[in-house]
């Protein structure tokens, strides 16, 4: 049976790191602070707001909601978010996506303030994660990854890593924070020859294809660690599920993610992490 690498006790270990900061940013007096910008109310934006409430309290941030309504007028909306990028009192900008089909949702990923991206949707976030360098931050799902496999010192330098998916919210970045770790990393992609061939060579798998159980055994082989970072609702089994067929890699691998309660219990603890740090640097630049 392979391990579970739960993402709980990761999150445990980076939400105590980032109270720690915001501690010490307090004693200063910089409290760490997030907006959150949300247009209308869908359940999923609403879910995701409350769970990072729940962490900037945990650890000590604040937040500053501004909600507007699903009609919206594009210049009213662009003028909150620039007002955001604007106020020094704000370090970190969670702009809950998508936006409705009215508002331009690649203009406002452009003009969201880099420094302050703290989901990592800009393209200063990604030229960031591209170079390592702190301009913006990576998105969050695909650092949570990487935060659970430095939790469980799973060693990374020198190793073969395969990444299902090359989305710009996970897969790219996922890679691009691997070889900074010293991993050779391919992409796999819906033009992949034969990826069952590719993803069984390899060490450490990421599965971020967003495709629901469309890994399985044949994907995998001994001694692997596998990192899967889908949710998905199987309305048959009437349960979550990720893009790993659990009860197949499970008896395989040597460790593996468990959905729910893998990468996705330590995202909002990522996020949260980054408006730590944002504020951190703008003290800095002060």
């Amino acid at each position: 049976m392979a391990m579970l690498l739960k993402g709980a006790p990761a999150a445990a270990a980076l939400n105590e790191r980032s109270a720690a900061a915001a501690a010490a940013l307090k004693e200063k007096g910089i409290v760490p602070t997030l907006a959150i910008l949300r247009v209308g109310a869908r359940d999923g934006d609403l879910s995701y707001e409350r769970g990072a409430m729940k962490r900037c309290e945990q650890i000590g941030a604040a937040v500053k909601n501004v909600v507007l309504p699903a009609d919206v007028e594009a210049d009213v909306f662009f003028a909150a978010l620039e007002s955001l990028n604007r106020d020094a009192g704000v370090h970190g900008i969670l702009m809950l996506r998508p936006l409705p089909k009215h508002l331009d949702g690649e203009k406002a990923r452009r003009m969201l303030a880099p420094e302050k991206d703290v989901d990592g949707c800009t393209d200063g976030s990604l030229a960031g994660v591209f170079t390592n360098t702190p301009l913006g931050f990576p998105p969050c799902t695909a650092q949570a990854a990487m935060e659970i496999l430095k939790y469980y010192e799973i060693p990374l330098s020198g190793k073969r890593a395969a990444v299902i998916g090359r989305s710009l919210v996970v897969g790219r970045p996922a890679a691009m924070m691997l070889m900074h770790e010293n991993a050779t990393v391919t992409v796999c992609h819906t033009r992949t020859a034969d990826v069952p061939a590719v993803t069984r060579e390899a060490d450490i798998v990421i599965a971020a294809s967003g495709q629901p159980e469309s890994v399985g055994a044949e994907f995998l082989r001994e001694g692997q660690t596998v990192i899967d970072v889908g949710i998905s609702w199987n309305e048959a089994k009437q349960k979550l599920c990720g893009d790993v067929r659990f009860e197949e890699a499970e008896p395989l691998v040597e460790a593996i993610t468990p959905v729910p309660g893998g990468v996705g219990a330590v995202t909002t603890s990522v996020l949260v992490s980054h408006v730590v740090e944002a504020a951190a640097r703008a003290a800095e630049k002060r």
